[in-house]
């Protein structure tokens, strides 16, 4: 790559997102489940997935981390939102504000690639994540914007999903795109919990605003996110987890269970289901590749149904959530819409 590419060449092509609507993968799933390896694991993850559905008493928690909006999979979690098959969200904040709530003010993800001269990237304005591309002009007016937003609010503690709703907001007011992972689960009811919140782009915007407002400011409380989290468990018991990735997301979700019992909710369930994507290695000791089985020694997730696949999101999940969706066993599902729970 020479040194006179221009920014224009670079940002040219955008990530399209993948639309799991398009194409019934159910007959393919179902031959994978008389496979070996990987593929086998993931058809039994699929079924799994698919009877959260079928459960309409299940609360089902997707957790998110990794960059999963920036690689297109955006379209993935609005069709399982906008079709009932998600009633919570526990996400990375980077997910959220750096890639949904970006996209949704008009900007754009980029396919790039990784055998290029990052030097050159930072000389034109352009982060990179592998072989994506985005604008860093761009997301300093997503920063900008949360600053904006949290200017506009009452000083005042906040859980993450009670921002997450006003980011919401804004987006309606200014009739920004509402084909988004923040403002469909604003529609449904859905809350969205980031308890790191601070580690993206809301992170720089909050600490402007705090820093112009060093008196009267908003702040993000994630022990109100642990809270509230844990009071949807205590008000619905049957759970069913959807976790891509590990990481923050998947501690904080699999906890709940733990925090219910503290609070002398001593007959809460573990959750029913679990199914985990994953690349990390069990073997370490860390968080994100350990097995739901390794979580069932914490009391935090039951062994009948659940299930790991050690594969990359950007494969698995659209597989996954394909073949839950076109089984359709999410038709008589009806939203929960914890927010409002949440708000009263």
């Amino acid at each position: 790559m020479q040194s006179g590419v221009r920014k224009e060449e670079l940002l040219s092509a955008p990530v399209r997102h993948i639309d799991i609507k398009q194409l019934n993968i159910v007959p393919l799933i179902d031959q994978m489940s008389d496979t070996a390896f990987q593929a086998r694991n993931l058809a039994r993850a699929a079924s799994i997935v698919d009877l959260m559905q079928k459960d309409e008493e299940c609360a089902v928690i997707v957790t998110l981390a990794g960059s999963l909006i920036s690689a297109g999979l955006k379209q993935v979690l609005i069709d399982m939102i906008d079709n009932n098959m998600v009633d919570v969200i526990v996400s990375t904040g980077a997910n959220i504000v750096d890639q949904d709530f970006f996209e949704a003010l008009g900007f754009r993800h980029y396919k790039g690639t990784q055998f290029i001269d990052d030097a050159i990237l930072r000389e034109l304005h352009i982060d990179r994540i592998y072989d994506t591309f985005i604008d860093e002009d761009d997301l300093r007016v997503c920063d900008d914007t949360t600053a904006l937003i949290a200017n506009s609010m009452p000083p005042g503690v906040y859980s993450s999903r009670e921002f997450i709703v006003e980011m919401a907001k804004y987006i309606e007011a200014n009739n920004f795109d509402k084909n988004s992972i923040v403002y469909k689960a604003y529609e449904k009811g859905v809350p969205i919990f980031c308890p790191a919140f601070s580690d993206c782009s809301a992170g720089f915007g909050l600490v402007r605003h705090q820093w112009q407002n060093p008196e009267q400011h908003v702040a993000i409380d994630s022990v109100k996110d642990f809270r509230e989290l844990t009071k949807i468990k205590i008000e619905n018991d049957k759970t069913g987890l959807f976790m891509i990735g590990g990481g923050v997301p998947k501690n904080f979700t699999q906890d709940i269970v733990v925090a219910a019992e503290v609070l002398g909710h001593d007959d809460v369930s573990m959750h029913t289901y679990a199914v985990q994507i994953t690349v990390a290695d069990e073997r370490d000791g860390a968080l994100s590749g350990s097995t739901l089985k390794e979580a069932s020694s914490w009391g935090k997730v039951d062994t009948i149904h659940e299930q790991m696949v050690f594969a990359e999101a950007t494969i698995a999940l659209p597989l996954i959530a394909g073949y839950a969706y076109h089984k359709r066993s999410w038709v008589c599902r009806q939203p929960k819409n914890f927010n409002a729970m949440l708000d009263c």
